[in-house]
Parts: structure tokens; sequence; C-alpha cells
């Protein structure tokens, strides 16, 4: 249709609104209307969140993102960590004690550095059950075995404050005890830690001996120990490993109703309990 305008006889193609938009210009099917009416296909970028940082409107700086950093939870870590070593150590001390408790006591022996069997190297010496009255001269200061006599000393964790008679502790030793002899110049405090290794526990007993060559000296049936100082941890190796083990009576042999009395002679003729040896 065309339509003339005045002075002249041009015309122009009529424009005849249907009400309808442009198919270009119409959001498709199902998409939102962006601010101001205008689709979302007008401007790059306009109306989309995802184009910009942090979405946010016209003019907004992009917001970025702060990362917040955690330390480690150090407290929990160690105190694992610390019960994972003591359960460790608590089950290798249970193992390493009970193969040491395996072992027979003789090689336990043998492993206290120092000790010296006669059991060894002097067989005769240990054999046993020779009596003998009145003084008998031994080969060791203090001596481990050999002839001895009929009566003991009572090694009923009984502490000694004077010397007393070789011929009765080296029965004692027979009945599977542990002597522990020192030096009469040792100081009392170390004195006092023997005694407390002494008292109340049976089959051992301790008295000072005149002439041994070392402050402290240890002996039951067989086997001598000799140490310089009450702290060294060897005297409770000795005293745990061949306590009772040494007997060569087993380990019913008396301790209790011995001699009680101090002096280095002999006392012949005692009465005692019936027992062997």
């Amino acid at each position: 249709m065309s339509i003339s305008t005045p002075g002249g006889n041009q015309s122009r193609p009529s424009v005849v609104s249907t009400g309808k938009k442009p198919a270009a210009d119409r959001p498709a099917a199902g998409a939102k209307p962006t601010a101001g009416g205008k689709s979302g296909g007008t401007k790059p970028g306009a109306g989309k969140s995802g184009n910009r940082p942090g979405g946010g409107g016209k003019g907004r700086k992009p917001i970025t993102p702060v990362k917040v950093s955690q330390g480690r939870a150090w407290g929990p870590i160690a105190l694992f960590v610390a019960v994972g070593v003591l359960a460790v150590s608590i089950i290798g001390y249970g193992a390493w004690a009970s193969f040491q408790g395996s072992k027979p006591w003789e090689e336990r022996a043998e492993a206290i550095e120092g000790i010296v069997n006669f059991r060894k190297t002097d067989p005769e010496l240990v054999k046993g059950a020779n009596h003998q009255e009145g003084p008998v001269q031994y080969a060791q200061a203090p001596p481990v075995a050999g002839p001895h006599n009929s009566s003991w000393q009572n090694c009923m964790g009984d502490v000694y404050d004077a010397p007393i008679a070789s011929e009765h502790a080296v029965h004692s030793l027979e009945h599977g005890a542990v002597w522990i002899t020192y030096r009469p110049d040792l100081p009392a405090d170390q004195i006092e830690k023997l005694a407390e290794r002494v008292r109340g526990n049976e089959k051992t007993f301790l008295s000072p001996f005149q002439g041994q060559d070392r402050p402290i000296s240890l002996q039951t049936w067989g086997y001598q120990l000799k140490v310089d100082n009450a702290d060294d941890s060897r005297i409770d190796d000795f005293i745990k490993t061949l306590r009772v083990n040494a007997s060569i009576e087993g380990p019913n042999a008396l301790c209790s109703g011995g001699i009680t009395a101090t002096g280095n002679a002999p006392r012949d003729g005692a009465q005692m309990p019936q027992t062997q040896g």
C-alpha cells in the first residue's frame, strides 16, 4: 500500500502495525526477560550474573572469595601418637619380660655382668651335704660353698649388725639363701640400702664381713657377685634370679629356726629343726 505525500509523487511503503514484535526481537520461548524488558541477548553480559564474578548489579566490583585457612588439630594428633607409642612400649616390654622369664634361671644368672659361677670352675666345691664341726678354711672370702656346719644361719630377712660364722652362713646358702656382705667401713646410707632389700624377704640375710676385697659381695650356693655401690642394679638381678633357685636341697629347705647369734666362731651341736643336708 502506498501513501502519497504532498508536493510530490514519491511514495513509500506504508507500515502497518500488527501489534507483534519481529521474531528477532522476541525472547525465546521460556526465557525470562531481563531488566528493562529487554531480552538477555541484546547486550552482552547484561543481566547475566554468570558473566560477572560474584553476580551483583551494575557498577559493583567483583568480590574475591576469601579462603580461610584452618590449622591442623595438633593436640588430638599428639595425644594419639603418645598413646600409640605407650601401647607399643608396653607390648614390647611385656614380650621382652615374657621372653626373659622363659629362659632357665642358669642362663639368666650367666647374663649378669661380673658374676662368678663356681659350679663351672670348681664342681667339687659345690657338691653339698658335707657337714663339718669346728672352723672351716675357705678359699673364697666370703665363701660360696663347701663344707659347713650342721646348723644354718637364720635367713628369714635377717639383718645382722656384726659378723657371723661363715660355717653357718654357707649352710644357709645350700638352702637357697642369698647372703649379702659388706665391708665394715661401708657408709651407713649404703648399708641401709642393702638392708632394705633384705628385711622381710625370706631366704636373704645381711652381715658385715671383714677382709673382703670389694665394698659389697653377694653369694648364694656356687655363685658370687662383687660390686662397689649399693645402687648397682645387678644386686636386684642377682637376688631375683638366684634366691631359692640356687638351692641344691629344693625350694622347701628351711631358713627359719637357724642360728641368730653373731660372732665368727661356729656353734657346734646346736639343736636345729629337721632338714636335709
